[in-house]
């Protein structure tokens, strides 16, 4: 019996769900392609299925290449980069890894906003520079900032946000946050203006999956939060104006920042990179084998499930 086709336009990193899907499907690897146009253009009317990333998504010109198309599986949370409007009118459901990635984003938050108050990257850059040993005297590494108590704001209580301040509530911070609306189901104080939540917070946490969002921390925002304040962001790059950040940054204007995505990855701009105020990471923030080995396995169900001509349990658009 033939297999059903199934276009993969991102590589899964976990060798025993790849050896899965080549037992149950008939893979092709859009992103090992030769000539990926030509293909589509021979064999696209077979395609059953489609896993892409939440970076990458799928455009509209190829969804009309693809007529035949059962499921678009995002091995992902982010679905800006699919049309959903789209998807739903055609009937065509589109998958998400929803709740998969929560613990280690939120991990990592914590850990990126630690890193920044305790100048983490910095000082362990002084040691293996050797500069411990020609500058031996406390005085020549400054002081770090304490995390533990600090006043955390939180931009987007969804699950990640939740998992943030739960963790830093186990330091003995007040969590504030904002959101669309208040919730009722939770103890920490509802803050509606994003200025005065900053104005109000040492750290600024971002959560929020605010797919059309763009560039709501500005200049204005940067500044509320002040020269002591730090700033995280394992959301979307797009929430943070960088030229506005990097200019705080080089003048001092925030005390620093923690950060897994970017406007335009990979690239970082320059001021970022180079500040020794500034903890980096390459959008790595759900990058565990625990995690991605469930994120693929909800993939695999969602695919299995759309071609057995089920509603696929996660769903965004059906």
């Amino acid at each position: 019996m033939t297999k059903p086709q199934v276009l993969q336009l991102n590589p899964i990193l976990i060798p025993e769900v790849n050896d899965e899907l080549a037992s149950l499907y008939q893979m092709h690897r859009h992103f090992e392609m030769a000539d990926p146009e030509a293909w589509l253009q021979e064999h696209g009317a077979s395609i059953q299925a489609v896993i892409t990333g939440g970076h990458t998504g799928i455009a509209v010109p190829m969804l009309e290449r693809l007529p035949a198309l059962k499921v678009v599986a995002v091995n992902g949370v982010g679905t800006d980069a699919v049309d959903l409007a789209y998807c739903r009118a055609r009937g065509l459901p589109v998958t998400a890894t929803l709740g998969a990635l929560t613990e280690d984003v939120a991990d990592l938050a914590i850990g990126l906003l630690i890193a920044a108050c305790r100048n983490l990257c910095a000082v362990d850059r002084f040691v293996r520079d050797g500069q411990w040993e020609q500058h031996p005297q406390p005085s020549a590494v400054p002081l770090a900032r304490r995390f533990s108590g600090m006043r955390v704001g939180i931009v987007g209580l969804g699950r990640v946000g939740r998992a943030v301040a739960q963790r830093a509530a186990a330091f003995g911070c007040p969590i504030a946050y904002t959101d669309l609306r208040a919730m009722d189901d939770v103890p920490h104080r509802f803050v509606p203006d994003l200025v005065e939540l900053a104005r109000d917070s040492d750290a600024l946490v971002l959560c929020a999956a605010a797919d059309k969002a763009e560039g709501i921390v500005d200049a204005a925002v940067l500044d509320a939060l002040g020269p002591r304040g730090f700033l995280v962001n394992v959301a979307r790059g797009r929430l943070v104006n960088e030229d506005d950040l990097a200019a705080a940054i080089v003048a001092g204007r925030i005390a620093g920042a923690g950060l897994d995505v970017f406007v335009d990855e990979p690239r970082v701009p320059d001021a970022l990179r180079r500040s020794d105020r500034v903890t980096l990471q390459a959008h790595r923030a759900s990058a565990t084998w625990e995690t991605r080995a469930a994120m693929a396995r909800m993939v695999l169900d969602s695919v299995a499930q759309a071609l057995a001509g089920q509603r696929p349990a996660m769903s965004l658009t059906t």
